[in-house]
């Protein structure tokens, strides 16, 4: 290819197949200042010139052409050069590069009509759920680790066929589920006798009770399911996370739309259905319209941050008891409201977490909020007070929050260095505090306001997700995964969920103990 130079005067310049050459050679014919003149790019349609500003994506397919790269993506004139550059980030994306011309064009528009709004959708998404990177789960009584090649291994209690290794019996080490081999898992969730994982393809494999209701003790899901099955109703919808509550079950697709199972009976999750259905529907009302990147599911009631033009802002749906959904009152709300405190304490969300009564919010700014019930201190704010709307955590005024994690009345933050810092219920050794070198102290003392974790302070590994037990009917044991892919685990380990053998009659872990998988 050569560029035709008869308006400029300047030689013509073989781009392909240039002979080696001494570099002198190459730049020691002089141009003149009037010829490169001539061959600017901002000019007045003068023949020769080329408008860069004007069509970038024509330049990009040139450069790509002149490189022998080709473009990804069809010539675009309305594309300005910050929405061409969005958009080739969108597609090394991994949830952005199988969908069709006219999905990908769908998700803008719902995205609010920009390829920077939908970069920033994708980017919001992956950062708030480590998606598509290593990640532990401590469920009821049984765990998942899944690595950073999508490789899923499972163990603890297995009643229920919950560990997916075609047995009910019991795994004291992590153990692949060798079913799921060939299959890259991107994001897993565990409730009561219940496991859901998720592939990159967005196809769903749940096992263990079969049933999207009540899991704890329920009438539903006496059959169990002892290895990964396909969940059928789920198969067209393209899923990228699942959340597990004690009466219903909801799943996000990659577009950003929320759909819930069960529950729906009382018209609690603005739909009514069995309390054992099986076909998800779609969560009615605010949220419709707006793309959802993260969803969080409690006892009795689920939260959402959602990604909108105007910023990140959080919705709740469900039972108010404690004021949990955050709306200054405990009423019960059976669609998704936007909490609005949010807006008041000009804090853009970016991490959701909901435990089992309380809920807890990560600020871009590294701020921490806390609301619902406050017993034994999981709030963080020094009492046992229920907060009705979201409250910053002032004890960590001065740490940068990065991450958070919540569960049965405890909360966990991890900053921006690597610290992690607990309060609330001491039960079960799993906030990780001891008060001398024996390990043994007051390791079960409640906590009401934030302490550093020392015992992980100690392992000289910067941690990087928390996860921690979210049942009330099971003791709870809490999960350190370190940004090398290591994995400290403590607290309750009577049914193996530790991934550690326990001896002389123990039934916990105090210190954090790392767990035998490379999660890396």
């Amino acid at each position: 290819m050569a560029m035709d130079s008869t308006t400029s005067g300047t030689p013509t310049i073989q781009y392909h197949n240039i002979t080696d050459q001494p570099v002198t050679a190459i730049v020691a014919v002089p141009v003149s200042t009037y010829q490169r003149n001539q061959r600017h790019c901002f000019g007045d349609s003068i023949p020769g010139e080329f408008p860069l500003a004007a069509n970038p994506s024509i330049v990009l397919h040139a450069t790509c052409s002149f490189f022998r790269q080709p473009a990804s993506f069809a010539p675009d004139y309305e594309l300005s050069m910050s929405e061409l550059a969005a958009l080739d980030m969108c597609q090394k994306r991994a949830i952005f590069k199988p969908m069709t011309p006219e999905e990908r064009q769908d998700l803008k528009q719902r995205c609010g009509g920009s390829w920077k709004l939908v970069l920033r959708f994708l980017l919001a998404g992956e950062a708030c759920c480590r998606r598509e990177k290593s990640q532990a789960i401590a469920g009821p009584g049984h765990s998942i680790a899944v690595t950073s090649n999508g490789v899923a291994y499972s163990f603890g209690s297995n009643s229920s066929g919950q560990l997916g290794h075609g047995t009910t019996e019991e795994e004291w080490r992590p153990r692949q589920i060798r079913s799921l081999q060939g299959i890259r898992i991107i994001q897993a969730a565990a409730g009561p006798g219940r496991t859901m994982l998720i592939s990159d393809a967005g196809e769903v494999y749940a096992f263990g009770k079969d049933s999207f209701g009540e899991a704890e003790y329920g009438v539903q899901g006496t059959r169990t399911v002892t290895t990964p099955q396909l969940v059928e109703s789920l198969k067209n919808i393209f899923v990228v996370q699942a959340a597990i509550g004690n009466f219903f079950t909801a799943v996000l697709s990659r577009e950003g739309r929320v759909y819930t199972f069960s529950w729906g009976n009382d018209g609690k999750l603005g739909h009514q259905t069995e309390p054992n259905d099986v076909v998800p529907h779609p969560l009615l009302g605010a949220l419709e319209n707006i793309p959802v990147v993260q969803i969080a599911a409690g006892y009795c009631y689920l939260l959402a941050l959602a990604c909108q033009p105007s910023g990140m802002s959080v919705y709740s749906v469900g039972c108010g008891l404690g004021g949990k959904l955050g709306h200054g009152s405990r009423t019960d709300e059976k669609y998704p409201r936007l909490i609005e405190q949010f807006q008041l304490l000009n804090l853009q969300p970016v991490v959701v977490a909901a435990g089992a009564w309380h809920a807890a919010v990560v600020g871009r700014d590294g701020r921490v909020c806390t609301w619902g019930w406050g017993r034994y201190g999981c709030l963080g704010h020094g009492n046992e007070e229920c907060e009705s709307v979201p409250k910053v955590v002032d004890a960590l005024s001065k740490v940068k929050a990065v991450h958070v994690a919540t569960g049965d009345y405890t909360t966990f933050v991890v900053s921006d260095d690597g610290d992690v810092y607990s309060f609330g219920c001491g039960e079960s050794a799993s906030l990780g505090h001891n008060a001398d070198g024996d390990g043994q102290g007051n390791r079960h003392t409640n906590v009401l306001s934030p302490e550093l974790v020392t015992s992980l302070k100690e392992v000289k590994e910067r941690v990087v997700q928390i996860s921690l037990t979210n049942s009330v009917y099971w003791n709870a044991h809490t999960f350190a995964l370190t940004e090398s892919g290591k994995l400290f685990a403590f607290g309750a380990g009577d049914k193996g969920q530790l991934g550690m053998e326990l001896v002389n009659n123990q039934t916990e872990r105090g210190n954090p103990e790392q767990v035998d998988v490379d999660l890396r």
